[in-house]
């Protein structure tokens, strides 16, 4: 189309091949320096390809109509910016729904069944000497979904499946939704044995999973996070973790990705996982169709897919 667009990180591989085709690419990520770079192309560049875009990067683009933002979160782009420069955000929702919801009930079952602990004492040959440790089931246990949105929707049908019972909390009651709807986070957590956050990130969910929440929640409830490291009080999960104040923990994600505070990774009541929520191919390939359908959306006249602002 002889347009130019800037890709500010590595894509999925299908997702890069679709944009050569149809656009002329400049890889922000892969330039030796950065800063020539801009300056070499920055009036010409029209659109974005990926997140991690600052109000600064954006002033180098005096030209930019579009960021596709490959992902569902959008935390890593300047919104408010955009918005007052009149620059289209868009997002990945809704493909990736599945593999969101997959990894959580996984992540549950690993936490409750102690499967990463289990497949070391099998690896050691242990098993000869005596039966692995008793697990726990999900049956008739409380679920409470921190952000029942698309994905915690899936989570919910998921989690009745595994016969257990689905509570939620949100900024709204959601009339058509079946499960008991809680107001108040704390007295969820209070009732809640799993207690799981799905919500964006940024600043207006930044530690809402607070010491408070987590105390409520007990020494015999689990809390799960697939949303942002940032959305809960990572010290005071730590420390409570550590005390017995919270029966455990099954995360996904941390506040200083790729670092993980060192006494989680010694402790046996938790799982982690290095933010692989949607790493499955079938996720990353529609993502980084729907970057791709955006921007053709957008430079044929057409309404944007999935649009954020």
């Amino acid at each position: 189309m002889g347009i130019d667009i800037l890709q500010t990180h590595a894509l999925r591989e299908s997702c890069e091949h679709a944009l050569a085709q149809r656009f002329i690419v400049h890889k922000l990520h892969e330039a030796p320096d950065r800063k020539r770079l801009l300056a070499e192309i920055g009036t010409s560049v029209r659109a974005i390809a990926g997140g991690q875009v600052s109000a600064g990067l954006m002033d180098q683009l005096p030209n930019l109509q579009l960021i596709a933002n490959f992902g569902v979160g959008y935390d890593s782009i300047d919104v408010a910016a955009a918005a007052s420069r009149g620059i289209r955000v868009t997002n990945t929702p809704d493909v990736l729904n599945d593999a969101m919801a997959e990894i959580t009930i996984g992540l549950m079952i690993a936490h409750a069944r102690r499967l990463p602990e289990a497949d070391k004492f099998v690896r050691a040959g242990r098993w000869p000497s005596g039966n692995f440790y008793l697990g726990h089931e999900l049956k008739g246990r409380t679920v409470g979904i921190v952000g029942l949105g698309r994905i915690g929707k899936e989570i919910a049908l998921r989690a009745q499946a595994m016969k257990m019972r689905v509570v939620y909390h949100g900024r709204n009651q959601q009339a058509d939704q079946p499960y008991s709807f809680y107001p108040d986070l704390l007295d969820m957590a209070r009732d809640a044995d799993w207690l799981v956050v799905v919500t964006p990130g940024g600043a207006g969910t930044q530690k809402l999973i607070s010491r408070a929440v987590l105390e409520a929640l007990g020494p015999g409830g689990i809390f799960v996070n697939v949303a942002r490291g940032t959305v809960v009080d990572q010290s005071a999960l730590v420390e409570l973790l550590g005390n017995g104040k919270l029966g455990g923990a099954a995360l996904d994600v941390f506040e200083d990705e790729p670092n993980v505070p060192e006494a989680l990774l010694s402790m046996n009541n938790v799982v982690l996982s290095p933010h692989q929520g949607s790493a499955t191919h079938e996720a990353r390939d529609a993502m980084g169709a729907l970057v791709v359908a955006n921007l053709e959306a957008h430079f044929a006249g057409k309404p944007l897919l999935t649009p954020v602002v």
